[in-house]
């Protein structure tokens, strides 16, 4: 944990719980980013717009950040090519068998006190924390 700040980890955590209740509040609708991108293709016309308008502020925040600092869009994977592949599509076909992602059953499920999400979000913690622990054990791939 060389790279922690509990200061930006606090503003980014407000930052992400004032969207999920403004989004809630606005449109009646969960934070949730698999959700919203999987609804951008399936959703009806009037639903759609909400969609692309908080997928493009995913997009267009980070490029204005940039423009102010680009030191902080410095991110580093530890691993390329193949492998980051893999991953990708295993946290998709966990987000699909898991009727959400992190962000829907972590933030807006639990705070909901939707059993589903607690169950889910157990899962997903306790899934990842084998997995580091395994590859750290098995000296990394």
């Amino acid at each position: 944990m060389d790279n922690f700040t509990p200061i930006s980890a606090a503003l980014g955590g407000a930052m992400i719980g004032l969207a999920a209740v403004w989004l809630m509040a606005s449109a009646g609708r969960i934070a949730g980013i698999s959700g919203i991108l999987g609804g951008t293709v399936t959703a009806n016309k009037g639903d759609k717009l909400w969609r692309w308008t908080f997928l493009a502020g995913l997009i267009i925040a980070p490029l204005i950040v940039g423009l102010f600092d680009s030191s902080l869009l410095d991110v580093q994977f530890p691993t390329t090519g193949p492998l980051l592949i893999v991953a990708a599509v295993l946290v998709g076909i966990g987000t699909q068998l898991g009727n959400g992602c992190t962000s829907g059953h972590g933030v807006c499920g639990n705070a909901r006190l939707s059993m589903r999400s607690v169950l889910a979000t157990l899962t997903f913690m306790t899934t990842g924390v084998i997995t580091v622990f395994g590859l750290r054990l098995l000296g990394g791939l």
